[in-house]
């Protein structure tokens, strides 16, 4: 058996033998020679520098303050342009500090304004991911630290443990898992629904003690020892970033892939998004997994953009840009690399990916680990070198 490949600085998600039988033509492969060239003048504005492995950048709604995840288990602030020296929440005692283990997602509650709750995804001492509320004390700019448990999950190995936690436009809590790592997944993680590895969870904070399952989803009528009422969609490998489109509600999902493909996958509205099967490990991107191999398509949603592994390793998902500073950008879905720092663009309209791009005025030099999405909508780029930037208008 192969290997994991070490990549540098602490990369966030890394593979091994991949497939190389196309599919599908569905599916755009994107290049430097053939994307064209960001046509908006825009650039990047240093907002703040300094922090320790920023994973994640988001903030309540309403609030002009910035809350960005630090890997090794701090949740900091960016307040009136400057970070505030001590954490919003402090959770390092807690965290392990594996490669792709930490403090790795935040998501504040809709309510967050009257309720002060907030939810985390890290990787415990153990290894494990911890899916945990917490709520804001008196002083706002600083956190209770009394936690509680919603979901607790094994994981078998130390990669691949997703972390990108999102309130969706039905107010339920989206969360995303990789397979539990290991080369190739062994344990047939994505495809089981057996399992919460693998998977885009949906669960319900307000209808239960910790939480519920909300009745819509797709498999809640079925669940039982085989089937994890909580699945809304599988076949992930490790979705390192998802998002929203804040106007349509399209749901674009960054999937890393293993030694030669990355892709993006997209399903339409929340409700569209129900059951879908991304196709890990039966697929990887748009080819057949192993290598090789022929597969069984049927049933699969495909991705919308892959590239191969001489332009990258390691995706990193990012968001349809919805702020007003620069309306040119409307409806521009933003993704990068972890390795190259590149970012690109597209547009995903009635179904179809259009105008892909290549920003080279965004790139933020580094490697890029996540990006952010302001109370307004402003889209930010961060960097594992402790940048945090906002994409303006140049």
């Amino acid at each position: 058996m192969a290997t994991l490949r070490s990549l540098p600085c602490l990369v966030l998600a890394c593979g091994l033998v991949l497939a190389c039988v196309a599919c599908s033509n569905s599916t755009t492969s994107p290049s430097d020679s053939t994307l064209e060239p960001g046509d908006v003048p825009v650039a990047l504005t240093t907002v703040a520098t300094g922090l320790d492995f920023p994973l994640g950048l988001t903030a309540p709604t309403g609030d002009a303050r910035l809350f960005v995840v630090e890997k090794t288990g701090r949740i900091r602030i960016i307040k009136n342009g400057t970070l505030l020296p001590a954490a919003f929440l402090d959770l390092h005692t807690l965290v392990s500090g594996g490669s792709e283990q930490g403090l790795l997602g935040l998501a504040f509650d809709p309510a967050y304004a009257s309720n002060g709750r907030f939810v985390v995804n890290y990787t415990n001492l153990n290894g494990d991911t911890r899916i945990s509320a917490f709520h804001v004390s008196s002083d706002p700019d600083v956190a209770d630290p009394t936690e509680t448990v919603l979901l607790p999950i094994a994981q078998p190995f130390a990669n691949h443990n997703g972390g990108q936690l999102v309130f969706g436009p039905d107010g339920f809590l989206y969360a995303g898992l990789g397979d539990g790592g290991g080369a190739g997944d062994p344990d047939g993680n994505g495809q089981s629904l057996a399992t919460l590895l693998g998977k885009l969870l949906r669960i319900d904070l307000n209808g239960g003690s910790p939480y519920a399952v909300p009745a819509d989803n797709p498999f809640a009528a079925t669940a039982g020892p085989t089937t994890r009422g909580e699945i809304w969609s599988y076949g992930l490998r490790n979705p390192w970033r998802f998002s929203f489109d804040r106007t349509t509600h399209d749901l674009y999902i960054a999937d890393v892939g293993q030694d030669n493909y990355e892709e993006v996958d997209v399903s339409r509205a929340p409700t569209d998004g129900r059951g879908l099967n991304f196709g890990w490990n039966r697929m990887e991107g748009m080819h057949c997994y192993p290598p090789g191999s022929s597969c069984n398509m049927s049933g699969l949603t495909l991705p919308v953009v892959e590239y191969d592994h001489s332009q990258g390793c390691s995706i990193t998902g990012g968001y349809v840009y919805r702020g007003a500073a620069i309306p040119a950008l409307q409806g521009v879905y933003f993704y990068s690399d972890y390795c190259q720092g590149f970012v690109r663009s597209f547009r995903f309209v009635g179904g179809q990916v259009t105008k892909q791009q290549k920003w080279e005025t965004l790139q933020p030099g580094g490697n890029v680990t996540s990006f952010g999405e302001d109370a307004a909508g402003e889209v930010y780029i961060l960097t594992s070198q402790g940048g945090v930037y906002r994409i303006v208008s140049q």
